[in-house]
């Protein structure tokens, strides 16, 4: 899916049908553009919607997204990293708001599950992710299978000394 802008907020994240596990990756990128480490409400908000109900946000897991978002201060960058066109030599700028992640024969091994891979302009390689289908007829976030999104970037070449 292609998007206007960065959504900002749980709101405006609910018009988008979540029956496609790829849209589902897509808000979740939108979600970690609005880190701010100064006011979390929002973002966990928008991360509850995606883990839904069942799965709440544990002191853990706020932690670790903790952890790894202000690990080289990358939290600016980290979510603008997998949109389409956004690299570290035009400092995470992306072309457009759509996001690549994509499926490969092992992806559904698991009934009900599907693995996604998601391309960052900051990794050389794509970050996996797992989602569970239920019975409502959408898609959520597995647990915490979106950390491994949250690793660490390449640093923009604005702020890296050796680039």
């Amino acid at each position: 899916m292609n998007f206007d802008k960065i959504l900002s907020s749980k709101k405006e994240m609910e018009s988008v049908d979540r029956s496609n596990p790829k849209n589902v990756v897509d808000l979740l990128i939108h979600t970690f553009c609005n880190y701010d480490p100064n006011n979390l409400d929002n973002f966990y908000e928008m991360l509850q919607y995606l883990l839904g109900d069942y799965q709440p946000i544990s002191a853990f897991m706020k932690q670790n997204i903790k952890d790894r978002m202000m690990q080289n201060e990358k939290y600016p960058y980290i979510g603008k990293s997998y949109f389409k066109g956004a690299t570290p030599e035009n400092n995470y700028t992306p072309v457009s708001y759509e996001v690549d992640a994509f499926e490969n024969d092992y992806s559904r091994e698991i009934d009900g599950y599907v693995r996604l891979f998601v391309k960052s302009g900051g990794s050389d390689s794509p970050r996996p992710i797992t989602l569970r289908f239920a019975k409502d007829g959408n898609y959520y976030i597995w647990s915490d299978s979106f950390i491994g999104l949250l690793a660490d970037i390449k640093t923009c070449c604005k702020d890296n000394p050796w680039a």
